[in-house]
């Protein structure tokens, strides 16, 4: 790197030139307020207290995050840490610029921002960017080298864009790796809508894991005027939100970072206490279940998937408090999703990638049969293949009779699996698209 010879340098030395966004940014923000978390870095470098009070808000407002200052890091949702965290790697201006998958979290907007903001640092020519990415449609564009990888970590090649796709393109897509413009996962194309008869809510998913049949759409999920503050008198981060979902229905909560997505699927999977109103699931306050029964219940996948991790090994975990013939499907869901046993099951939950990470809690989740299925970014960090997998074992979980919710940034996702959309704002449901659910009957409304 430039005159440094990396593999022999001291940490500081390295850290001094290189900026590096992880993909979990909950695991490098240490500091209690925002402001603090930018500054930690600057500090280190020991920068004059003026340039820092110049500089901390200026790498703030440059991420989207203007007047957060003041506000614990804790509290703030998944894509606004990831802005967070990139707000203190890009603060004190390093040479180089490493980011490991830093739209993960994202809202459109909030990716469309951050590229934007790579574009101008790239135009400057001050900062080698270097980034990891499975949105192809924005990195592409930016980049004057790709390099692509197999499955096992070998270089495919090195070369412009352009020449990758000429010369390596059905080998990438081989791959599975995401291309600009490839829709071809969402089985609609670019001119299919949702709804349609010829679109991908019309799909029906063969007989699969679960078998066949669909269990009858009777109510599931049953949200009152439900409010949530994190604190009292703190502004709500959940208002006044109405909610039925049926039997066999997937649905899909959209909306920027902050809106109240993840804390609505907590409370709907009783981690969380309401401030006012209820949840039922099943006819039952989860909070109330005994956790054998809630387990049985209710799935969940945190946008952080190693908080639902509990087992030294993939084996382990994916079998934990199964019987034996759940145990045994266990190894053909996880083969489905590309992590065989054979490869997989003696490593540890917390080596795997953020990709694989998120598969493995996904299937613990699958195997167990739920009858609601709580996702919080499930394709975060998947390639194509891990994509489309996950979406046919939906379809077949759905037909089977489960109810999906699923909060998303993936427009593919949403659009593929989701036969209805649900808008949050400011902690409101602000739009139901229920004309994808055929009629169902079930609504979201949010009373001002």
């Amino acid at each position: 790197m430039g005159d440094l010879e990396v593999s022999a340098a001291e940490p500081a030395e390295v850290a001094a030139r290189v900026g590096i966004l992880f993909q979990d940014p909950a695991s490098q923000l240490v500091m209690d307020r925002a402001a603090d978390d930018v500054a930690f870095g600057l500090e280190n470098r020991a920068w004059p207290l003026e340039a820092m009070r110049t500089r901390v808000p200026e790498a703030l407002g440059a991420v989207g995050l203007g007047g957060f200052g003041r506000r614990p890091g804790t509290r703030l949702s998944g894509g606004e840490q990831q802005r967070l965290a990139l707000a203190g790697v890009e603060a004190p201006e390093p040479a180089v610029l490493v980011l490991d998958e830093p739209t993960a979290n994202l809202d459109p907007a909030g990716a469309a921002a951050l590229f934007e903001r790579l574009a101008k640092l790239r135009e400057a020519r001050r900062t080698t960017i270097v980034l990891v990415e499975h949105r192809a449609d924005l990195a592409w564009p930016l980049a004057d080298l790709v390099l692509a990888l197999d499955g096992t970590g070998s270089p495919i090649a090195l070369e412009t864009p352009a020449r990758m796709l000429s010369r390596h393109g059905k080998r990438l897509a081989t791959e599975g790796i995401w291309l600009p413009g490839d829709w071809s996962a969402t089985g609609t194309g670019k001119g299919a809508q949702p709804g349609r008869a010829d679109g991908p809510v019309a799909r029906q998913a063969e007989p699969g894991l679960w078998g066949a049949g669909a269990a009858a759409r009777s109510v599931v999920v049953d949200v009152r005027h439900l409010r949530y503050a994190y604190a009292r008198g703190a502004e709500p981060a959940i208002r006044d939100v109405e909610l039925e979902i049926g039997a066999g229905e997937r649905a899909a909560l959209v909306g920027p970072n902050g809106s109240g997505k993840s804390t609505l699927l907590r409370l709907v999977g009783g981690l969380l206490r309401p401030s006012a109103g209820s949840v039922l699931v099943g006819g039952a306050d989860p909070r109330r279940l005994p956790a054998p029964l809630l387990s049985r219940l209710v799935g969940m996948v945190f946008q952080d998937a190693e908080l639902g991790f509990l087992a030294d090994t993939v084996g382990e975990e994916i079998a934990l408090g199964l019987d034996p013939a759940r145990a045994a499907g266990a190894a053909g869901l996880l083969e489905r999703l590309g992590m065989p046993l054979e490869s997989f099951g003696e490593r540890s939950p917390y080596r795997l990638s953020g990709g694989e990470q998120r598969r493995l809690a996904l299937a613990t989740a699958l195997v167990r049969r739920p009858r609601v299925l709580l996702l919080d970014e499930p394709t975060f960090g998947q390639d194509r293949r891990g994509w489309e997998a996950l979406a046919t074992i939906l379809d077949e979980l759905v037909e089977a009779g489960t109810a999906v919710l699923a909060a998303t940034h993936d427009e593919r996702f949403a659009t593929r699996v989701a036969s209805r959309r649900l808008q949050m704002a400011d902690g409101w449901v602000i739009a139901d698209d229920s004309a994808l659910a055929g009629g169902s009957g079930a609504f979201a409304t949010a009373d001002a």
